[in-house]
C-alpha cells in the first residue's frame, strides 16, 4: 500500500472553538459594570444607527432585497417602518450603526468596533421573541441582549489582542463574523454541538480583504461590511440548526485550515479567558466621528482651533506626533475622493478641527471637502511616530490612542505644545464621558423622534433597571415608526 495518503479520522473540534462555544452556553456574566457599559453601549450604537439615516448613501442599501417582500415574523429596523427577514435585517442594522464610523471601538493588535454585533443579536432576538410570544411563551428581555453584546465584545476583543489580521490584508470583520455567529446561534436555540458546528462555518468562510479601507481603494464598502458580516453569521447559524456539519479542525488542519492559509502557520493567539473585560474596558467614540486613532488628535485641533482660526494663512508648519497604527491605517497624502477617504485620513480630520472647533459627520461630505483651505493645511502636516506612543497604546494597563499636536507660524512664533493622551471615550475619562455620550444618544433621538417621543425614548432606555426588563419587542416597537 502506498504511503502517500490522507489519513481521514474526523478530528475533534479545535480547543479555540470549544472555548467560544464553552463560553457563549456556560458563561455567566456577573460584572455589573459590564452590564451598565453594555447599556451604554447599547444606546450609543441605537443612536449613531439613527443619525446614519440622515444619509442617503446608507439607506439605499436598506429594505427588502426585492421590493414588496413580506415575511412573518418580521424583525423591526430602528428609526424605520422596515420588517425584514432576520438576514437582511442584521445587515440593516449592521449597515446603520457603522456608517459614521461613530460608535464605541477596541483596539489592540487587530482592532473593529464590537457592537457591529449588535446587527445579528437584535435581529435574532426579534425575530424569536415573536415566534415566541405566538405560541404563547415569554419573549427575550433586554437584559438577555446586553449578555449577548458583552459576550460577542468579549470574543472580538479578545481574539483581537494578540492576532494582527490587519497585517496580513484581512479585515477586521472576520472578527464580527465570527462573534455574531457563536451568539446568533445561542439566541435562535441551538445546542453547543450546533454553536460549534456554526463557528466552523465562520472560520471556514470567505473573508473580506481590506483593500476598501485604504488608499487608493478607500469606499465606502467599509461602512456596510459589518452589516455583511453580522447578516452573513446570521445566515451561517440559521444554516447550522438545520443539521448542517461543521469543520471542526477548520483552524489547524495543515496545508486547508485558516491558520496555515492566513497565519503563515502560526496558531491563534488567546492571551486570557473569556469573561467580560472587553465590554468593560470598551472605548466610545463621543465627541467625534472620527476613526478611532485619530480621536485625540481631533481633540487636540479642536483646543487650539481659538489660536489658529485667525491666522491660517500665516501658518508655515504643522507637527503631529502619533503612534504606529495611526500612521500605517489612516496617515493619506495625496487627493481625497469620498466621504470614506476623508474619515479614514488623519490630516483631514485635524484640518477640520483646526478650522470649525468641531468634527461632525457633514464634515466629510463633498461641500465642506471644497474648501481649500483644507488642502492647505494637509499640505503644512508632517506626520511622525513617537515611539512611547506607540507602545503605550500596546501596553494592556494602559491602552492610550495618544496624538501630540503643535503648530509653528512664519513670524518664528508657535502655539503650545498640546498632548491628548487618552480620548474622552476611554475607560479612565469614563466618568467624564458617560453624561455626553447620554446628551448624544438625546440629540440622536431628535432626527428621528419628536421632542416627546424622544423624551419618552431617554427615558426608558438610559436607566438600566428600566430597559433590562424590556422585551426586545417593546424596544423594537419604541424605536420604530
Amino acid at each position: 500500500m502506498s504511503d502517500n495518503f490522507d489519513l481521514n479520522n474526523r478530528p475533534i473540534p479545535d480547543n479555540l472553538i470549544t472555548e467560544i462555544a464553552n463560553y457563549v452556553m456556560d458563561y455567566q456574566i456577573s460584572s455589573q459594570e459590564a452590564f451598565e457599559t453594555a447599556k451604554n453601549c447599547l444606546i450609543d450604537t441605537i443612536g449613531c444607527g439613527l443619525l446614519a439615516l440622515k444619509f442617503p448613501a446608507c439607506t439605499k442599501l436598506m429594505g427588502p432585497i426585492v421590493s414588496g417582500t413580506e415575511v412573518p415574523y418580521g424583525v423591526s429596523v430602528p428609526g424605520t417602518s422596515f420588517k425584514l427577514d432576520p438576514v437582511k435585517a442584521a445587515f440593516d442594522i449592521g449597515c446603520a450603526i457603522r456608517w459614521l464610523d461613530f460608535n464605541d471601538t477596541w483596539l489592540a493588535a487587530e482592532w473593529g468596533h464590537p457592537s457591529d454585533n449588535l446587527g445579528a443579536i437584535l435581529s435574532c432576538s426579534d425575530f424569536v421573541s415573536q415566534k415566541r410570544v405566538a405560541i404563547n411563551k415569554p419573549p427575550i428581555f433586554m437584559n438577555e441582549v446586553l449578555e449577548m453584546m458583552i459576550k460577542a465584545h468579549e470574543i472580538q476583543g479578545i481574539l483581537a489582542l494578540e492576532n494582527s489580521f490587519n497585517r496580513i490584508g484581512l479585515d477586521h470583520v472576520v472578527l464580527v463574523k465570527v462573534a455574531s455567529t457563536a451568539v446568533a446561534t445561542k439566541i435562535l436555540g441551538g445546542t453547543k454541538d450546533d454553536v460549534i458546528n456554526a463557528i466552523t462555518q465562520a472560520w471556514v468562510d470567505g473573508q473580506s480583504l481590506r483593500t476598501y479601507r485604504h488608499a487608493p481603494n478607500t469606499g465606502s464598502r467599509k461602512s456596510w461590511a459589518a452589516g455583511d458580516a453580522t447578516s452573513r453569521a446570521v445566515r451561517l447559524a440559521l444554516i447550522s440548526l438545520t443539521g448542517e456539519m461543521g469543520y471542526p479542525s477548520v483552524l489547524s488542519t495543515k496545508t486547508w485550515g485558516f491558520e496555515s492559509v492566513h497565519m503563515k502557520g502560526e496558531p491563534l493567539k488567546i492571551p486570557q479567558k473569556f469573561e467580560s473585560y472587553v465590554m468593560e474596558n470598551i472605548l466610545f467614540k463621543i465627541s467625534y466621528p472620527a476613526e478611532f486613532h485619530a480621536q485625540t488628535a481631533v481633540e487636540a485641533a479642536v483646543k487650539l482651533h481659538p489660536l489658529v482660526k485667525n491666522k491660517i494663512d500665516h501658518i508655515e508648519r504643522i507637527e503631529i506626533a502619533t503612534h504606529e497604527s495611526a500612521i500605517r491605517i489612516i496617515s493619506k497624502v495625496g487627493e481625497l475622493n469620498n466621504p470614506a477617504d476623508r474619515d479614514h485620513c488623519l490630516q483631514y480630520m485635524i484640518a477640520i478641527g483646526l478650522l470649525k472647533g468641531n468634527l461632525k459627520a457633514e464634515d466629510y461630505e463633498d461641500d465642506v471637502a471644497k474648501d481649500t483651505r483644507i488642502d492647505f493645511l494637509r499640505s503644512k502636516m508632517h506626520v511622525i511616530e513617537k515611539v512611547q506612543y506607540s507602545k503605550d497604546y500596546l501596553d494592556s494597563k494602559k491602552r492610550s490612542i495618544a496624538n501630540q499636536l503643535q503648530i509653528y507660524f512664519k513670524d518664528g512664533t508657535a502655539t503650545p505644545c498640546i498632548e491628548v493622551e487618552y480620548p474622552i471615550g476611554h475607560k479612565r475619562r469614563r466618568e467624564e464621558g458617560i453624561p455626553i455620550l447620554e446628551e448624544k444618544f438625546r440629540q440622536n433621538l431628535l432626527t428621528i423622534f419628536s421632542k416627546s417621543k424622544s423624551e419618552e425614548i431617554f427615558g426608558k432606555l438610559s436607566d438600566f433597571n428600566l430597559m433590562k426588563h424590556l422585551s426586545v419587542i417593546e424596544f423594537q416597537d419604541l424605536l420604530s415608526i
